[in-house]
């Protein structure tokens, strides 16, 4: 008989208690599937997926699972992916509550954003699963049983019991939050239909609590959202019903203001839009395409054979622009750079915000035309040829500019933020801008993206033998020999995220994505295809606390990865028409 079954057999409490005392090691001995004493018959099963190798060990992984019939969801509430995802995101959050005070329990329940968790997940039956970090009990290297069955045999189907059966959850706050998740995904699925690039509801509250509280700030100070009229947009949602907010249309928009009236804090909103969040947050009907990315310059960054002779048209060192490499970009080259990588991954929407923009590499007025001349200067500015991005690529820009008026020549519309209150000044901004000032464009097209192939070999996630995947924070990704720096991939809004990236990278070599022939958009695209189901896919590589990563964010830190290699690829679509060229 397979030890498995002997061990469900058995009983978990019963062989904990045979366990006091003994060497810590012998945790081991419980890796495996145990019903949960005191279910009720229902199937309810606690597997030990990995035990901790000694009491100062990560913690060990467990994952409890429930039936559908012990579940108990109306159909309704996982018929869908998206309901399904939202759901799980309700009910790790109420497991968390439930096991608060519990320290050797650790379980991911997320912040404002419904992201695609390993932590739970709810399956196309309805059957649920919890995973989560398990602190197994020690006294010094010694097995602390009576800690353990405590632990395992009472705290655990207490969770169980408290947030993973429907019948005790209050039920319209579960039906709120799945329908809140569905109504922003709709939202967003309209949004190429209606010529927009993000939409932002009356009634939105943008500000946050604090630069460390992603919560809604609140207060008589806190302005509501509301659309300028003329830009007011309706539409019906699936639960929420008639809608209406501002439609920010597609091609090259302007945020102008003074200082402190919202720009960057509207931008932040659309950059955070790609993400589902939770009610109550404020933004749950602020929504930007899929393909927004957001860009900054990134002193420091590391680049690896990037065309970015449209901004960079030749160098004092004679380097090749066409085919630029550096361990050490500029604030200039690094958002070159990245501009172009985002592109080359897919991106259809670009957020910039001169606060964290390199200055020249966005602008060269008249004056310094005329001081510098343009075969001494090899920058060519992003304002020549932002609107051919639009015009010949079909990629949008959303700009938040304080500081330079030469962007109001090159504008579809300009939005103005005055008090956190916008209203929509392109026909101000296009007077301003009849005016002549003297400067002349430097750049009459954005050229095709370039496609690179990596090297498969390049990316080893092993190190001395070892595996070596993991995340520290938001910022750092340890990917094998190599720490990946991702302070400046800005719409990274949770350290799962981060462990998801380490994950993906990992699974697209193992399963032949990137194989030394296809182009980095193509083996996106079959990551893509992968994750399409959820963590599932992810899991196979490793059990871990993670969510689930876009496509650009794991571009992104691959880009940065000091080790990456690529080969160069002549421009040409990639798969599922994610790439542009000739």
């Amino acid at each position: 008989m397979p030890r498995e079954q002997a061990a469900q057999r058995e009983g978990l409490e019963e062989q904990l208690g045979r366990l006091e005392g003994a060497p810590y090691g012998r945790y081991k001995g419980l890796v495996g599937t145990w019903r949960l004493p005191g279910d009720g018959g229902s199937g309810a099963t606690l597997r030990l997926v990995r035990a901790q190798a000694d009491p100062f060990a990560p913690p060990a992984r467990a994952a409890l699972h429930l039936p559908p019939d012990a579940a108990a969801f109306p159909a309704e509430l996982w018929a869908t992916p998206v309901r399904r995802r939202a759901l799980a995101s309700f009910l790790a959050r109420r497991a968390a509550e439930a096991a608060d005070g519990e320290k050797s329990l650790r379980i991911d329940a997320g912040g404002q954003e419904v992201l695609d968790r390993s932590s739970c997940t709810v399956g196309a039956d309805g059957g649920v699963t919890l995973r989560f970090g398990l602190a197994l009990p020690g006294k010094g290297r010694r097995i602390d049983a009576r800690y353990a069955q405590r632990l395992m045999c009472r705290t655990v189907p207490r969770v169980a019991e408290r947030a993973l059966r429907h019948g005790a959850l209050d039920a319209a706050s579960v039906r709120e939050f799945v329908e809140t998740v569905e109504d922003s995904d709709a939202l967003r699925a309209a949004l190429p239909g209606l010529g927009l690039v993000a939409f932002v509801a009356d009634g939105a509250v943008l500000p946050r609590g604090s630069g460390v509280d992603d919560r809604p700030a609140s207060g008589p100070g806190v302005v509501p959202f509301l659309s300028p009229e003329n830009m007011r947009v309706t539409v019906e949602l699936p639960h929420a019903g008639t809608v209406t907010g501002m439609g920010l249309p597609e091609g090259v928009s302007l945020v102008v203001g003074g200082g402190f009236h919202g720009k960057s804090t509207l931008l932040r909103a659309l950059e955070t839009g790609v993400w589902d969040h939770v009610p109550g947050d404020g933004r749950e009907r602020v929504v930007s395409r899929p393909e927004t990315v957001k860009l900054r310059a990134e002193d420091g960054r590391r680049v690896e054979r990037v065309d970015v002779h449209a901004f960079v048209d030749h160098l004092p060192d004679g380097s090749d622009t066409t085919d630029f490499s550096t361990d050490n970009a500029s604030g200039s080259t690094s958002q070159a750079a990245s501009l172009c990588e985002a592109v080359e991954a897919g991106a259809r929407v670009l957020l910039i915000d001169e606060d964290t923009a390199a200055t020249n590499l966005m602008i060269r007025d008249a004056r310094m035309q005329a001081l510098v001349a343009k075969d001494r200067e090899p920058l060519t500015p992003f304002v020549d040829s932002v609107r051919s991005l639009h015009r010949d690529h079909g990629v949008s820009t959303v700009l938040v500019m304080g500081g330079s008026g030469d962007y109001l020549e090159v504008a579809d519309r300009v939005l103005m933020m005055d008090a956190y209150r916008p209203s929509d000044v392109t026909a101000r901004a296009r007077e301003v801008a009849s005016v002549p000032t003297g400067r002349h464009a430097e750049a009459e097209s954005f050229p095709p993206a370039v496609h690179r192939v990596p090297e498969p070999s390049s990316l080893e996630a092993e190190s001395r033998g070892r595996r070596r995947v993991r995340s520290r924070g938001e910022d750092t990704l340890t990917f094998g020999e190599h720490e990946v720096d991702l302070r400046s991939v800005e719409q990274i809004t949770d350290s799962r995220q981060v462990t998801g990236i380490g994950l993906a990278l990992e699974l697209m070599v193992r399963r032949g994505h990137v194989d030394g022939e296809r182009t980095l958009a193509e083996a996106l695209d079959l990551l893509d295809r992968d994750l399409a189901r959820g963590a599932e896919a992810l899991l196979a590589v490793r059990d871990e606390d993670f969510a689930v990563p876009r496509r650009f964010e794991t571009a992104a830190a691959l880009n940065r990865l000091r080790g990456m290699r690529v080969h160069r690829q002549s421009p040409r679509p990639a798969g599922n028409g994610t790439g542009w060229g000739a």
